[in-house]
Order: C-alpha cells, then sequence, then structure tokens
C-alpha cells in the first residue's frame, strides 16, 4: 500500500491486516526501493497524488521492470476524470477505487484481483511446463528421426564396405562448405540456417540406393564392366525413388524434398557428363553440387576394395584438376579455402 496521508493509510490497514499481510510505504521512491529490495507482493494498492514521485510514474516505473511487470496496481485517487482513468489503465492499472473508499469495495476488488494474478500466475507456469515438455519431445522425435536415418544410411553403406564414418564424414564436409558459401552473394538466398541444418541431416542418405544394386556388382573388387557400370549407376534413381515412395505414403517435409534431391544429383557433373540426367552447371541442385565434393574427396581420402587411398595433398590437387568440369568452380573455391578444415574432420573421423 503506497499512500501519503496517514489518515488512508490506518484505514485501510485496519481494513485489511486480518486478511493479508500489508507492507506500507509512505513515497513513491520508497515504494518501489521496497518492492525491489523485498519479497514481491501479490498486490499493490497505489496513491495517485503524492509530491516528488506521483503514483503515474511510480507505475511506469513498474511496468518497465521485468521483476515487477506482473504485480496488479490498483489505483487510489480522489480523481474521477475519465483521462484520468484512462491514462491509469493505459499505463498498466488492472482498477480504480476512488476516496472516500467503501470498505466493502476495497475487500471485494482486493480479493478479486487477487484470485486473478494468481490464476494468471498458474496458468503462466503451465504454459511453462507444458512448452519446457513439448521442446523435450520435440528434441526425443528429432533425435529418434537422426538415429533411424543414421541406422538406414549406415545399412546401405556398409553393403559397399565403407563404415559410418564416411557417412559422418560427408556430413561434416557439406556443412563446411555450405557455412563458407553461406556468405557468397550468389549463395546467400538459398544457404540459410535452417537450409545448412536439413542438408547435414538429409546428406546420410546421399547413397541410400545402394540397397538396390546386386552384391556381385556392388562388391565386386575389380573394374565393372559396362553393362555392370550401367547398373551401378542406377543407385542414384534407386535412392530418389525410394523416398519419393515415403513421400507419397507419409506426406511431404523439406527434409524429404532435400534427401532425394541429393539422392538424385550428387554424381551429376558440372560440365553435363555425369549421370543420372547429364546435368548441366547450376542446372544441378546446389544440394547436389555439394555433396559431389564431399563425396569425391572422401572417396579419394579412403581405401576401398578397388583402390588404396590417397593423400590428403594429392586429392586436393585432384579436384582441383575437377574445376569447371566434374565441380562447380565456387564449390571448389570454399573446398580450397576450407581444405585444412576437411582434414581436421577426416583425422576425427577416421576408419
Amino acid at each position: 500500500m503506497v499512500d501519503d496521508e496517514s489518515f488512508y493509510i490506518n484505514v485501510l490497514v485496519d481494513l485489511l491486516r486480518e486478511q493479508y499481510r500489508v507492507t506500507v510505504a509512505k513515497s513513491g521512491q520508497q515504494a518501489l526501493s521496497r518492492v525491489s529490495s523485498e519479497i514481491p507482493p501479490d498486490l499493490i494498492l497505489l496513491d495517485i497524488l503524492m509530491p516528488e514521485m506521483d503514483g503515474y510514474e511510480v507505475c511506469k516505473q513498474l511496468k518497465a521492470d521485468p521483476c515487477t511487470v506482473d504485480i496488479p496496481v490498483i489505483f487510489l485517487t480522489v480523481k474521477s476524470e475519465v483521462d484520468d482513468e484512462i491514462r491509469g489503465f493505459q499505463l498498466g492499472a488492472v482498477d480504480y477505487i476512488t476516496k472516500p473508499m467503501s470498505p466493502p469495495l476495497v475487500l471485494s476488488r482486493v480479493k478479486t484481483h487477487l484470485a486473478l494474478s494468481q490464476t494468471r500466475r498458474i496458468l503462466k507456469n503451465q504454459n511453462q511446463l507444458l512448452e519446457e515438455r513439448v521442446r523435450e519431445r520435440t528434441h526425443e522425435i528429432s533425435r529418434t528421426q537422426d538415429v533411424a536415418i543414421f541406422c538406414l544410411a549406415s545399412l546401405a553403406e556398409t553393403r559397399d564396405n565403407e563404415t559410418g564414418n564416411h557417412i559422418r564424414r560427408t556430413q561434416h564436409y557439406i556443412q563446411l562448405l555450405a557455412n563458407h558459401l553461406k556468405a557468397y552473394p550468389r549463395f546467400q538466398k538459398t544457404l540459410n540456417n535452417e537450409y545448412i541444418d536439413l542438408l547435414f541431416k538429409s546428406a546420410p542418405l546421399h547413397d541410400i540406393g545402394k540397397v538396390g544394386v546386386a552384391d556381385k556388382i556392388l562388391l565386386k573388387p575389380g573394374k565393372l564392366d559396362p553393362a555392370e557400370w550401367e547398373e551401378m549407376k542406377r543407385h542414384a534413381q534407386y535412392g530418389f525413388d525410394a523416398l519419393l515412395r515415403a513421400e507419397q505414403e507419409l506426406g511431404s517435409t523439406a527434409f524429404l524434398q532435400l534427401a532425394r534431391e541429393i539422392c538424385l544429383t550428387h554424381h551429376e557433373k558440372w560440365d553435363g557428363t555425369g549421370y543420372p540426367n547429364g546435368l548441366i552447371g547450376e542446372a544441378i541442385p546446389l544440394s547436389g553440387r555439394l555433396m559431389a565434393l564431399a563425396d569425391v574427396y572422401d572417396a579419394l581420402i579412403t581405401s576401398r576394395v578397388y583402390k588404396e587411398a590417397f593423400s590428403h595433398e594429392t586429392a586436393v590437387e585432384m579436384i582441383r584438376e575437377e574445376r569447371g568440369r566434374h565441380f562447380d568452380p565456387e564449390v571448389v573455391r570454399a573446398f580450397l579455402d576450407l581444405e585444412d578444415s576437411f582434414q581436421a574432420v577426416a583425422n576425427r573421423f577416421t576408419e
């Protein structure tokens, strides 16, 4: 209760103290000091006409402070003009009690606004609890999806004598490239944080179509003959088709759209000599152009049944030579800027 007149203080204290614990302040500054230094009150009865700092200013400062903004304020005043009431409500007051005061009215207003305030706090706490549970559940679902994606991709890779580390490495390579290229004007529109996150999550599925390739081809230790090579190249289409069927059954999502885009286009080449559709230049989606370089770099530095691993330095030179032929020149430029980071990822997720 904030009032500079002892008469009204005594009246209100006598009226309220049987039901409530009442703290008194005799000036606006004293009220602000006590509110900030003690347990915050559940309700403030605030006189408007006080010397030095009037009730309007006190209310304004209370509502500007995050610690006190939710405390309900009832103005006590001899003023009864509509403009005065409008000003008080605009500042955040919840009610007016006009002097001289009716005791039953005071008790009723205090009881009502304390109940409303308590209800708001309960709802706020419930909302915060619900939001936290939603966040936890969303995180749980996201983690479950990530595990499912990783397991599915790992199954495809292990059929090709590769490991889950190939998935991890290519995920991080493509993330490095995307984060670097998002500063380039040419890529700023596409490479926002949401897209890069989806790119990171969908990259492991780039070779999921290998599950459709026969073992005698997929695991052949020597060079494939022309017919075998044609069958091997179909894995890009197999992966695209499988994810398209998933979309048709379960509904389309940005993740599935990007995943099938990567499946289909990560073997396309900048000069149009890639597969399955011979796309040229920027007709190849950005996701496919990024995945192409990430996948080739990892293939070069990794031992396969049909080849020994190249050194990082040799792999870098081979990719540099393919700038403008196999790879988007700007993507190669980014790779060259990041080659130390690529090597660090390769070392981190080594076989």
